[in-house]
């Protein structure tokens, strides 16, 4: 049976999600914001039966079986929360919370309820992000040594932007940072040691974050954010063998080239599937939703709660400090 998503929040970001599950047919029952008229504009757009003049609203509908939390990540904690409690599955943007302990509270209530939460690291879930696992499974590029990957934009300097504001939870690491951060831990694991440089702004959001890190094989990832300028935003798998090249956006769904030692192309990846490609992300969700699983094999969330904790670390090397920590 299908899941009946709702939609928390009417942002961007929940208009791509909206537009993908529609792609992919998927059942979107509802939708909720902080007001009448936005609620009612975002069903009408996608064509969604009930609008929510509050997410409280959304999380109490007896029709909606996942929900989709699409607020700003320092709301993602209280907002998914709503949801959980009410006997909901639950998919919750990146950064998946504001903090470790955060993450730590949305893992344990969804297991008193028996339901699914799962970040919505969306890059996980894409054909040339499982193609390239399927590579290095295979042993194509030999030991992986190292790895490298950006996540740059020009984004708004005014200080009250979100971005830019640390009781928003501003700043490059958790709305950029953590795409090349959960890419490190995806191919060589947890990091056995970090070390991270940044730049802070005057609001004191961190405007660059730099990090380099050991992994348990002795291999090196290295990672950049940076908020005040657009980069080439593309990624790198250093083999003894073999590498791959991940063209630019790497985060999103792209093509990409494994090339030997000796210059040699042995693959080229060129990605055919209709949107975005958020859509990838719901499938898995209902897929083990029909499982009857509340936990999944790309990016469980004892991993996501981790790498949280890694985020954690980040900040505190580089000095970025949320009002209430």
């Amino acid at each position: 049976m299908a899941l009946r998503w709702g939609i928390l929040a009417t942002g961007g970001i929940a208009h791509a999600f909206a537009s993908d599950l529609r792609t992919a047919g998927l059942d979107i029952a509802a939708v909720g914001s902080r007001s009448r008229g936005g609620a009612e504009a975002f069903a009408a757009e996608f064509g969604i039966p009930r609008a929510h003049d509050s997410y409280e609203s959304l999380a109490a509908d007896p029709d909606v079986d996942i929900v989709y939390v699409a607020t700003p990540h320092p709301m993602h904690a209280e907002n998914a929360a709503l949801a959980l409690r009410a006997g909901k599955h639950a998919l919750v943007e990146k950064a998946f919370t504001l903090n470790h302990s955060q993450a730590q509270d949305l893992r344990d209530l969804a297991a008193e309820n028996g339901v699914l939460v799962m970040e919505a690291m969306w890059t996980r879930y894409l054909p040339h992000m499982r193609r390239i696992h399927e590579i290095l499974e295979a042993g194509t590029l030999g030991e992986i040594r190292a790895i490298s990957a950006d996540h740059t934009q020009a984004l708004p300097i005014n200080p009250a932007h979100r971005l830019n504001d640390l009781s928003l939870g501003g700043g490059a690491l958790l709305d950029l940072g953590v795409y090349p951060i959960s890419f490190a831990w995806d191919i060589l694991g947890e990091p056995a040691a970090v070390h991270a440089v940044g730049r802070l702004l005057d609001t004191g959001a961190d405007a660059e974050v730099a990090t380099v890190m050991t992994h348990a094989s002795g291999a090196v990832s290295t990672t950049l954010s940076s908020s005040r300028g657009a980069g080439a935003n593309a990624a790198q798998i250093l083999g003894t063998d073999a590498r791959i090249d991940i063209d630019r956006v790497w985060y999103a769904s792209t093509s990409f080239t494994v090339t030997a030692g000796d210059g040699t192309v042995l693959e080229r990846f060129t990605p055919t599937h209709e949107g975005r490609g958020m859509q990838y992300q719901a499938l898995e969700a209902e897929r083990l939703v029909a499982a009857g699983r509340t936990d999944g094999d790309i990016l469980p969330i004892d991993e996501t709660v981790a790498i949280m904790g890694t985020l954690d670390e980040i900040r505190r090397q580089v000095g970025v400090v949320y009002p209430g920590e």
